[in-house]
């Protein structure tokens, strides 16, 4: 296939390329050829070099005085007059007030004054143009919006106020900054547990812990609200009982971009819903059947809640597995993985990375493989995983200047796994829930760091130690994996699908977190510690367990 050409240089006397090269770095990503010309070229070269090369597209910079910008460009538009005229583009970059006197010559195709986000220059190279108040240039899917803003990242932030009055205001904000790709509405906790059980709300509880929607008018409101700018993607929690009424009206009213729902979490065990731990997994397990057959994408939400509550390293991965065991086994296709840095927070940036590496090879086996029917009554041949990376949400200090360095440094960090989503954790969650304000400028903070890192960063999955410790926690995720199997009811066909077998895991203790003591539940008498940046288990004396003797003790006790 022939790719097209776009040359590009600095005209007249400016030396500043580095926007020209940020340019044609998009365009080669958005599969361009292209001709580097240099600064100060004369404007004689920049259209021999365009016929010589057929170009397609011509791209020219100056940022120096704007009255003298303004002379060079007419004299360059009337000596491009010919090419113009026989279908070559051409585009200007420069400082906003030499793109405000560009922009009255009429003869660019687009100008770019330096306020536009990469994403915004991709779509542009890829030939969507246009892009201003209508949902048809914005994909409106999942998947869709991942290919198209590749090699970027989707962009996604919690947001929920007390009143449906301020939420409103503030997904408009939110919208019209194009500074998300998703919102994820927090409703509060009547709306996740009672929507549909208003005799059970409790009116002193409204807007705990989110915004208070109480009919799918609201829900259709904030969709509505949400109709502008970029057209974000909306989606919510996915409630802690009537999951399937809940699932019918999100997909009705605000077109949920994914579910997102735990496996062992939102129930009676965490005080967050009315269902008990083995009932709990037989809805999770059902939820995600009933997306998966409607072909939404699936997230488990789950390891990081195992890593909050100072569960050993080991443990997180053993949940991330199972996990996607279940959602792929569930009839799921479009599985979002959820990598949590920071939990628990005292983890170092290597041994975090090492956690996720362990995750995302030991879940990357469930993607190959032959057609088969599993529980959830579907094949099982197409299963793909998508990275969704985000900042620990205890991780954060509360003075507002550290905060900021943190999101910035976590979301570096988390861009060595090449995520197909970045979930930012605002950087005032340690202090407030986060105005619309906030979560603006917490995505302007990310995208940032998102940019340095697409310009090359250093491959930090190299680093030995990382390597080690991954392939370290794999060897101990599967002795865990294979305890749970072990303790089974014979008969079972497969335990790590069985909810009966997932919830006798958590009440034995193969599955536990020092957090759980005194939970009816769980057992809660793991003792975990941070060493050499890893969260690993110990004994009575603090010193390290391997996982076969943590288990050994168990079945002693």
């Amino acid at each position: 296939m022939h790719k097209k050409v776009v040359v590009a240089a600095a005209l007249g006397e400016c030396v500043h390329v580095a926007g020209i090269s940020n340019f044609l770095r998009l365009a080669e990503a958005a599969g361009w050829q292209t001709v580097f010309l240099g600064p100060a070229v004369p404007i004689e070269r920049v259209l021999e070099s365009a016929r010589q090369e057929n170009a397609d597209m011509v791209g020219v910079s100056y940022r120096l005085t704007p009255e003298t910008g303004e002379r060079l460009l007419g004299q360059f538009a009337e000596a491009a007059s010919e090419l113009h005229e026989g279908g070559v583009r051409f585009v200007f970059g420069g400082t906003p007030p030499v793109a405000e006197k560009a922009s009255r010559l009429g003869f660019f195709e687009r100008i770019f004054d330096g306020s536009e986000s990469p994403e915004e220059v991709l779509t542009f190279l890829k030939g969507q143009t246009g892009l201003d108040q209508s949902a048809t240039n914005y994909p409106q899917s999942t998947m869709q919006r991942i290919y198209w803003k590749s090699p970027y990242p989707l962009l996604r932030h919690h947001f929920g106020l007390p009143t449906m009055e301020a939420t409103l205001l503030g997904v408009v904000k939110i919208a019209e900054a194009k500074a998300l790709d998703v919102i994820s509405l927090g409703i509060d906790q009547d709306a996740q547990e009672n929507f549909f059980h208003p005799e059970r709300q409790d009116p002193r509880r409204t807007g705990a812990g989110g915004v208070p929607v109480r009919s799918p008018e609201d829900y259709r409101a904030l969709y509505a609200a949400s109709r502008r700018g970029n057209f974000p993607l909306l989606r919510t929690y996915s409630g802690t009982d009537d999951f399937i009424r809940l699932a019918e009206m999100y997909v009705e009213t605000i077109h949920t971009a994914w579910c997102a729902i735990p496996l062992f979490w939102f129930n009676q065990m965490d005080g967050r819903g009315p269902w008990d731990l083995e009932g709990s997994i037989r809805q999770h397990q059902q939820v995600m059947a009933w997306y998966g057959k409607a072909g939404i994408p699936v997230e488990l939400n789950e390891p990081h809640h195992w890593g909050m509550r100072d569960a050993p390293d080991v443990i997180f991965v053993v949940s991330a597995f199972l996990s996607a065991y279940n959602a792929r086994r569930f009839g799921v296709r479009d599985y979002i993985a959820q990598l949590m840095f920071n939990s628990p927070p005292g983890l170092s940036d290597a041994m975090d990375l090492a956690k996720m590496l362990a995750v995302l090879e030991m879940i990357s086996a469930l993607t190959p493989g032959p057609s088969s029917e599993g529980r959830g009554g579907q094949g099982e041949a197409e299963f793909r995983i998508w990275r969704q990376t985000r900042s620990g949400l205890l991780s954060y200090p509360l003075n507002p200047a550290a905060a900021r360095g943190h999101l910035a440094v976590s979301v570096y960090l988390q861009m060595a796994l090449k995520p197909h989503i970045v979930h930012i954790v605002g950087h005032t969650e340690a202090h407030h829930a986060a105005t619309a304000e906030d979560v603006i400028e917490a995505s302007q903070i990310a995208r940032r760091a998102i940019e340095n890192a697409e310009r090359g960063a250093p491959d930090m999955t190299c680093d030995p130690a990382v390597q080690r410790r991954k392939d370290e926690l794999i060897s101990e995720a599967r002795i865990t994996l294979e305890a749970i199997r072990a303790l089974a009811d014979s008969g079972v066909p497969d335990p790590w699908l069985d909810a009966a077998s997932l919830a006798k895991a958590v009440t034995s203790g193969i599955l536990d977190a020092p957090h759980l003591k005194n939970n009816p539940f769980a057992r809660g008498q793991i003792r975990t510690n941070t060493i050499d940046g890893k969260c690993v288990a110990v004994d009575s004396n603090g010193h390290p367990m391997i996982e076969s003797d943590r288990l050994a003790s168990l079945r002693k006790e």
